[in-house]
């Protein structure tokens, strides 16, 4: 009898794993199975495993002077005490997994407004390297200027020329223009 248990175990593990390496079992024609209910693939997985195994180990504890209906009712009954946990935990798990934030894909309007620095000279009519710092992340893009930028120089993004190209400007502090003199003053 317990090895009846062991096959329906091992029929839950096989489950599984064509769900997971052959994908949802729905997409093979068996309708819109509920993929994250009480009938998802994980859930009907682990109630069969759990009957299983669950089962086969209460066959190996119960006395053998029980009669074989009564062995297997009360293997069963301990197969779905395991059983039971283990679907309910496999429905959570998926739906976890499933309503999973994640973060927004970064796209060129990302990068207007990015800091970064120069790390290969940006001449003034050609294209250099910056390090830009996006959503935590440091990456290097084509740059252009109008104006020559050695390598060190802290930049801003002012425009998106492509996925993998920006123009800058320095914001370093010796590169702003004088201050305007104050109306009725003299310059400094």
């Amino acid at each position: 009898m317990a090895g009846v248990f062991l096959v329906i175990g091992a029929v839950g593990l096989l489950v599984l794993l064509v769900s997971l390496f052959v994908g949802e079992l729905g997409d093979l024609g068996l309708g819109d199975v509920d993929a994250d209910g009480p009938f998802s693939v994980p859930a009907i997985a682990a109630l069969l495993g759990g009957v299983g195994f669950g089962g086969a180990a209460a066959v190996s504890l119960l006395p053998e002077s029980l009669p074989d209906a009564g062995t297997a009712l009360l293997a069963l009954a301990a197969g779905l005490v395991v059983a039971v946990p283990l679907a309910w935990g496999a429905v959570r798990l998926s739906r976890a997994l499933k309503d999973m934030p994640t973060q927004e894909i970064l796209t060129r309007s990302h990068l207007l407004g990015a800091q970064g620095v120069v790390v290969s000279a940006v001449p003034a009519t050609g294209f250099g390297e910056v390090r830009l710092a996006l959503a935590g992340q440091h990456l290097k893009f084509s740059a252009r200027s109008d104006t020559a930028l050695p390598a060190g120089t802290p930049v801003y993004v002012t425009e998106a020329l492509s996925d993998t190209a920006v123009e800058v400007v320095s914001t370093a502090p010796d590169t702003f223009p004088d201050p305007l003199p104050e109306p009725g003053g003299t310059s400094p």
